[in-house]
């Protein structure tokens, strides 16, 4: 598998196995394909598609269920087709819970794709910006306009190729990034405070990092919020 960077060695987690087409595919390059279906619908032409291969593993349940540290065994790739509303959380959950994941190759809307790279000061700039900044890195990516579906959706899609670059981050940082940008509008000292953090410490520790005291979650690059986690020792 090309895009996916899939070898015989292996160990591919599949989100939305459909049919059996892309399956059959993953399949027949990597060593075990774990597929994910939440539709049940599909169980008699997916049983067909995958009649005499004996290294799938089916998993019927919504992705966002699916015990990820549990796979066995675990995976090193992911291919997904993601649909818009847990593009993101499956996403960061595969970084966070699937440490063995090195690559991965997602078909996701046009928008998310922007978001999940944007840049600081940015409008996209984001949470899951940040958190994939710090861990990942954009190997590939592909425009895919609408006319190649059918049915014809409303929105383009992209197709993004991604590298593991760092371990899973901690996950206090993680919470902490997600506080900063909960309320991106606010100053970060006043946002944190809103969950828990103290305001002034939040100030001074931007301070000592040669930062605006007073600077929203946007202005930060990602390694800022790194050295802010370690000045602040919150949350735990």
């Amino acid at each position: 598998m090309r895009e996916g960077l899939v070898g015989p060695d292996d160990v591919v987690l599949e989100i939305g196995a459909g049919v059996g087409v892309l399956t059959r595919a993953l399949a027949a390059a990597a060593a075990t394909v774990h597929a994910v279906e939440l539709d049940t619908r599909l169980e008699p032409a997916l049983t067909d598609a995958l009649d005499g291969i004996d290294n799938v593993h089916v998993i019927w349940a919504d992705a966002m269920d699916v015990e990820l540290e549990a796979l066995d065994p675990p995976p090193t790739r992911m291919v997904a087709n993601l649909p818009y509303d847990i593009a993101t959380p499956i996403m960061l959950e595969s970084i966070a819970r699937a440490p063995q994941i090195t690559r991965w190759c997602v078909m996701v809307q046009r928008e998310i794709a922007e978001r999940w790279t944007a840049s600081r000061g940015s409008k996209a700039y984001s949470a899951a910006s940040v958190q994939m900044a710090l861990t990942v890195t954009p190997t590939f990516r592909r425009s895919v306009g609408r006319e190649v579906f059918m049915p014809r959706p409303r929105v383009d899609s992209t197709l993004l190729g991604l590298e593991r670059l760092a371990a899973p981050l901690p996950s206090g940082l993680r919470t902490l990034i997600r506080a900063a940008f909960a309320h991106r509008r606010k100053t970060l000292a006043t946002g944190l405070g809103m969950t828990g953090a103290d305001r002034d410490a939040v100030r001074l520790a931007l301070e000592r990092l040669g930062r605006d005291p007073a600077s929203r979650a946007d202005a930060l690059a990602p390694e800022d919020f790194v050295a802010l986690y370690g000045e602040l020792g919150w949350p735990s």
